[in-house]
């Protein structure tokens, strides 16, 4: 039986990056014969209260715990075939963990999602941590490992400058779990909805004046899912936690999902993951026209790419005022997801990259 150890940042079930890509394909890599261990380095509690503002001295004894925890496991990566590290080894100082993981396991293989390079990725709960996380970190797991995944073609291409195995694999979804409801109907009040986390939740505002210019002239609710805070004065808006077990039921509420982000560099690492949220749902989506979500989305086939502030106006508008062309596009999104980013279309690809680097002599 080929054993794979899984170093990861954070515990299983409970990180969107971790949640909807590797770990869903676990179970399938114990059913064609791997014995599979997972190493986080945060515990569940130091989870449940990582990217939350204080706790510092409770946040200080787990990093130390996280780091004890890693030193154990060192000496113990040579009873594993392969070692598969998402994003870093440990999250702060020199790439000297890194050095020895790599140096002690047989094979490697690297994925790693988002920029995490990037001198702009952080935590606005951790800011202040920024400057000790260990930049180099990501840029030396891709020299020396085996084979990296990664998650975007802008990612994929910059990885290639130091690491020429690459296979690009996005975010995925379980189209099992993720199943249409919408009737594409204009008999009820529409939702607009979005879905992501706190510190992510500042770019719905970019839609502000937009969202309150089509209120005046049309009736709709604006759904907030990950940042309870959210408020727009003047909006109908319901804004509620994320909860895992009911992620999907609350999606399904969606009728038109928004995926709006800024124009800045660290934008090309996204994947594109919430439209592919809204699309195996069959929400027509729109996002703007930036990264990944090129290649996600078929404009005006499966969905709308916008640019400006008036195109979102005209894209939302002919969304909420024609039931047809939101059936249409939500369908032919269903089965885009279905075709490239579903679990079932790349458990292959994943058992393919991780035989090929243990079985390479």
């Amino acid at each position: 039986m080929k054993r794979v150890v899984i170093i990861c940042p954070h515990p299983k079930d409970v990180a969107p990056g971790q949640r909807l890509k590797y770990e869903q394909y676990i179970d399938n890599w114990k059913k064609n014969g791997f014995f599979v261990d997972v190493k986080p380095f945060m515990t569940d509690r130091f989870w449940s209260i990582v990217y939350k503002k204080g706790h510092y001295f409770e946040k200080v004894f787990w990093t130390i715990y996280g780091y004890l925890r890693r030193v154990k496991l060192l000496f113990m990566l040579r009873k594993y075939d392969l070692s598969y590290i998402f994003l870093w080894v440990t999250p702060f100082g020199t790439t000297f963990f890194e050095r020895m993981y790599c140096f002690f396991s047989k094979k490697v293989i690297y994925d790693i999602d988002d920029l995490v390079y990037h001198k702009d990725h952080k935590s606005d709960a951790n800011s202040f941590l920024a400057i000790l996380k260990g930049r180099k970190k990501p840029i030396y797991l891709m020299k020396r490992s085996n084979h990296v995944i990664t998650c975007t073609p802008h990612l994929d291409s910059f990885v290639r400058k130091f690491n020429i195995n690459t296979t690009d694999i996005s975010s995925t979804i379980n189209t099992d779990n993720y199943i249409p409801v919408n009737k594409y109907s204009n008999d009820n009040v529409l939702t607009i909805g979005w879905s992501g986390s706190h510190s992510t939740s500042k770019y719905v505002y970019l839609l502000q004046d937009v969202l309150l210019e089509l209120s005046k002239k049309h009736k709709f609710k604006l759904l907030v899912i990950g940042d309870p805070t959210f408020h727009i004065e003047g909006l109908d808006c319901e804004s509620i936690n994320w909860i895992e077990k009911t992620e999907v039921k609350d999606l399904q509420r969606i009728d038109i999902g928004i995926y709006p982000l800024p124009n800045e560099e660290w934008v090309l690492g996204k994947s594109g993951l919430k439209a592919l949220q809204y699309m195996a749902l069959g929400i027509p989506t729109i996002a703007s026209a930036i990264g990944a979500n090129h290649r996600v989305i078929e404009d005006a086939v499966s969905g709308k790419l916008v640019d400006s502030n008036e195109e979102w106006k005209r894209a939302l508008e002919e969304y909420i005022l024609n039931p047809d062309l939101r059936k249409e596009h939500g369908v032919k999104a269903r089965e885009r997801v279905e075709s490239f980013y579903s679990v079932k279309a790349n458990e292959p690809v994943y058992l393919e990259v991780i035989n090929s680097v243990i079985d390479a002599s």
